[in-house]
């Protein structure tokens, strides 16, 4: 099994920056590509970023491009999100998740979400 817990959300005005971290324990050699997700009240869950931590390639959603960046430290097992020039319409829970193939697949592995609340 394979646990995720996430933390660094909070309250930031608009322009602001956070960053979050995710924290993975147990197999975490089963699992190859790590990516974050956010889910605002009343909308669906959308991809945000993803990171292949063997070699490091991302990819990101184009509401977040040039503004969040996606990083690891494989030895920490850990993934973060840089966040910058927050936005209000950022404002979700975001969620860490991970899956074996980067390139296909669905992610089999949730954290539990940690809030981002952008005011402005």
């Amino acid at each position: 099994q394979v646990q995720l817990v996430e933390s660094g959300g909070g309250s930031v005005q608009a322009g602001g920056s956070l960053r979050l971290s995710c924290a993975a324990s147990g197999r975490t050699f089963s699992f190859d590509a790590m990516g974050w997700f956010r889910q605002a009240p009343g909308k669906e869950r959308e991809f945000v970023a993803r990171i292949r931590r063997s070699i490091g390639s991302t990819s990101y959603a184009d509401s977040v491009k040039g503004r969040f960046t996606i990083s690891r430290d494989n030895a920490k097992n850990t993934v973060y999100l840089q966040m910058n020039s927050l936005k209000p319409e950022d404002t979700a829970v975001y969620y860490c998740a991970a899956k074996s193939d980067y390139t296909s697949g669905n992610y089999d592995y949730w954290g539990q979400g940690t809030q981002v609340t952008v005011s402005s």
